[in-house]
């Protein structure tokens, strides 16, 4: 739609188109029977002169403030308005005095004395028309009907020729034309919208509006507005009026078409094609519908079974309360555990302490004393160099050590004879007693660790502390929701829980001793196999078995607590503490097979240790002395016995390290057993003793704590490569002693080489000697 052009709303002088503007907004129909007013019919509006002469009126007509009034008119009720003198002016006429209509706007605060000065307008009119020529309707419609004939053609055909299409160009040219606009009190106030045309629908949809609006042409729109509606209430329209009641019930029933607009030609088929489109689409949309429906009635039936059965098959208030109660134990639980576990780390580490500095006060004592003997006969040995060197200054102490050696040696020879075990060899015995002082010191001590142990636990319910009661809150849960139970692992968080408990118990448990209980006599160790027993899960749930429990347990807390007392407690010269660590990693080995890779793992670990333990115990606690032969002929000498004693105890470590087998793998023991050992230790002091009985019972001692399962094998004729270098030694021996008297002596020989699958040799050894007799021992092999 066309917009009027921007106003400025500011005061102008009066011009020559202000007259024009004034008379065609002011020109109405004529009346029938009205006769023209004088003047050219076809010159359009008043001369010059004229229009000066209004201007000259508009001055006058301002008054004092020098502003000219927003609008001026003249109005005349027919029949009641005198006629000027011997003129034929129509009964209505109106004159617009105004200036422009953005000066009106300006000024419109004046329109509020409109009413008190109605007389003066009046009177100064009379005088303006005696002055000013003023055309008559009859021109004035004239003059109208030759401009809208000229203009573009109306948007609809009128009905009515003569009033109803002039009327209708003047409403269409209004926004084209702002000087064709009819006065205000022609112009109809619409209360409804406006009916638009078929065009005008259409560019309202093509074209968008236009959404910024500047500041000022919104104030020129409020103005516009304002001025209208100041002008409806100044005016006071007394004639015509009937005639702008007509008009605007017949403008009411008016209908705009456009007769411009072109449509397309209408073909039954088309529509008809349209229609059925449009049906098959209803109808696909239809069926869609109904499926969903189906399908929403299905799911709808769904739940209301579901729910039907979980009301029947389970009360859900008794399950969440159950799970709440068992979420809040585990909770207090873990809470009480964190508090307590610093407690249990403190008892734990004062125990091991305890026992470790047990263990070094041993060893550090044997290897002091070791190291005072060897010196005296070594000073023994160089008496010339001993009495000229200042050696007392050592001998001050090493005399009260070997007295105090002998001591101990004598009170265990006692008890030995009291205990009828007269077949024993010096230096096999394990030098382990303790002081009574240091004893009354030790077991005080052990009294406290252990006092302390029992008060860590004492202010907590046994529904905390007590590892049966612990594992039947889970087994109830087990027995009541086995799928919420399996789903959460819980037999991967069980060992993590018990950890803490398990550890306590452990504290007082020295499995170096020959009495320590056995794990599986434990509390702990029946609770969680009866736990494991009362399991009914099936083969689909081997991830999250139970049976894995007790694996996983001492995977995490027994394995660690062992090979701590391997690594720094453990004496591998000591028969009994071995034989008690044997037995109790057996039982550990056995329960570890049953799981997988994941406790392969511990298993390493501990044998790792193992090896490591005795490699240090080669190196650091094996010494065989060696003295001139005429020296140890002697065997009453403290050189010959000396070195009896260290070879004998070399001869222990041996047996001890040999215990391992079935635990330790077999090359490793071979490793340790035969290379480091028996080839670099015992094989010297063998090669530098003297052939007789006692080099025999040595070898004989020796074989016999070698595992007859490394022998088994019938198709070998030819004994381990380990064991070379003794078998030689064996040889050598056998031939020595076959020139002389000791003939049971070799035939024990042969008995070890038999032993120990050197079969090839022992033959060759037959043959070459000519010892017929002992082929009969071969054959029964």
């Amino acid at each position: 739609m066309a917009h009027r052009p921007k106003r400025t709303f500011r005061q102008r002088r009066a011009h020559s188109s202000d007259s024009d503007d004034a008379e065609e907004r002011s020109a109405e129909p004529e009346a029938p029977g009205q006769q023209a007013a004088p003047g050219p019919p076809e010159e359009g509006p008043p001369s010059g002169g004229g229009r000066a002469e209004v201007t000259d009126w508009r001055a006058r007509a301002r008054g004092p403030r020098g502003r000219g009034r927003v609008w001026a008119s003249s109005r005349r009720a027919a029949g009641a308005a005198p006629r000027a003198e011997g003129s034929d002016v129509p009964e209505s006429r109106m004159v617009d005095l105004s200036t422009d209509e953005e000066s009106e706007t300006h000024h419109s605060p004046e329109s509020k004395d409109d009413h008190s000065s109605s007389s003066n307008s009046s009177s100064s009119l009379e005088e303006f028309s005696s002055i000013v020529n003023i055309p008559d309707a009859a021109f004035i419609q004239a003059a109208r009907r030759k401009r809208e004939l000229a203009r573009t053609q109306d948007d609809y055909i009128s009905l009515d020729v003569k009033h109803t299409s002039v009327i209708t160009g003047m409403k269409k040219n209004s926004d084209e034309d702002p000087e064709s606009e009819p006065d205000d009190h022609e112009k109809r106030i619409l209360f409804t919208p406006k009916p638009q045309t078929l065009r005008q629908r259409m560019a309202d949809e093509t074209t968008p509006r236009n959404e910024e609006t500047s500041e000022e042409s919104q104030e020129d729109e409020t103005q516009d507005i304002w001025e209208r509606q100041q002008m409806r209430k100044a005016v006071k329209i007394t004639e015509g009026r009937d005639l702008d009641l007509s008009y605007n019930s017949e403008s009411q029933t008016v209908k705009k078409f456009d007769t411009s607009t072109s449509f397309p030609p209408v073909n039954l088929e088309i529509i008809k094609k349209q229609l059925n489109t449009r049906l098959t689409l209803l109808q696909d949309t239809h069926r869609s519908h109904l499926r969903e429906y189906e399908k929403y009635i299905q799911d709808v039936k769904s739940s209301k079974s579901t729910i039907q059965k979980l009301e029947n098959s389970s009360n859900q208030a008794l399950n969440f309360k159950f799970y709440k109660s068992m979420k809040i134990y585990v909770e207090n639980l873990i809470d009480c555990l964190n508090e307590k576990i610093i407690s249990i780390q403190e008892i734990e580490s004062s125990m091991h302490a305890l026992l470790l500095k047990q263990a070094m006060t041993f060893m550090k004592r044997r290897q002091d004393e070791l190291k005072h003997e060897s010196t005296y006969l070594q000073q023994l040995s160089r008496k010339a160099e001993t009495s000229t060197n200042g050696s007392l200054a050592v001998g001050e102490k090493t005399p009260w050590i070997l007295e105090e050696i002998e001591s101990r040696r004598s009170q265990r020879r006692q008890a030995r004879a009291l205990s009828g075990n007269c077949d024993h060899q010096e230096g096999t015995s394990s030098d382990d007693e303790l002081s009574s002082a240091d004893m009354i010191d030790f077991q005080k001590t052990q009294g406290e660790i252990l006092r302390d142990h029992k008060k860590i636990f004492e202010d907590v319910h046994d529904d905390f502390c007590n590892i049966q009661n612990i594992l039947l809150k889970f087994q109830q849960w087990r027995e009541k929701f086995p799928d919420s139970y399996y789903e959460a692992f819980i037999s991967l968080c069980i060992p993590k829980l018990l950890n803490p408990l398990i550890r306590l118990q452990l504290i007082d448990w020295n499995p170096l001793k020959f009495d320590a209980v056995g794990l599986k006599q434990m509390p702990w160790f029946t609770s969680i196999e009866e736990y494991m027993a009362s399991s009914m899960e099936d083969s689909k749930k081997e991830d999250g078995s139970d049976k894995k429990i007790l694996s996983a347990i001492i995977n995490k807390t027994v394995i660690p607590r062992l090979t701590d007392f391997i690594e720094f407690i453990w004496d591998p010269l000591s028969t009994s503490q071995t034989t008690s660590l044997i037995t109790h990693c057996t039982v550990i080995l056995e329960e570890l097979s049953t799981c997988g890779n994941e406790v392969s793992k511990g298993k390493q670990d501990l044998l790792k240790s193992i090896v490591l333990r005795v490699k240090k115990a080669i190196e650091d606690d094996v010494f065989i002395p060696l003295y001139p032969k005429s020296t140890i002929e002697n065997k009453t000498s403290p050189h010959s016995k000396f070195q009896e004693r260290q070879f004998w105890s070399s001869v222990k470590l041996f047996r001890n390290i040999l215990l391992w087998n079935g635990l330790l793998p077999d090359d490793t023991l071979q490793e340790l057993g035969l290379g480091k050992l028996l080839n670099r230790y015992l094989m010297t002091a063998l090669l530098t003793a003297s052939p007789g009985p006692d080099v025999v019972k040595k070898c004989s001692q020796i074989a016999a704590y070698l595992p007859a399962k490394w022998f088994q094998s019938s198709a070998t004729r030819t004994s381990i490569p380990q064991l070379e270098n003794f078998i030689q030694f064996l040889l050598q021996s056998a031939q020595k002693l076959s020139r002389s008297e000791f003939r049971d002596e070799v035939k024990e020989i042969v008995l070890i080489l038999m032993k120990i699958k050197a079969l090839n040799q022992a033959e060759s050894f037959i043959e070459e000697c000519h010892l017929d007799h002992l082929k009969s021992v071969i054959k029964e092999v």
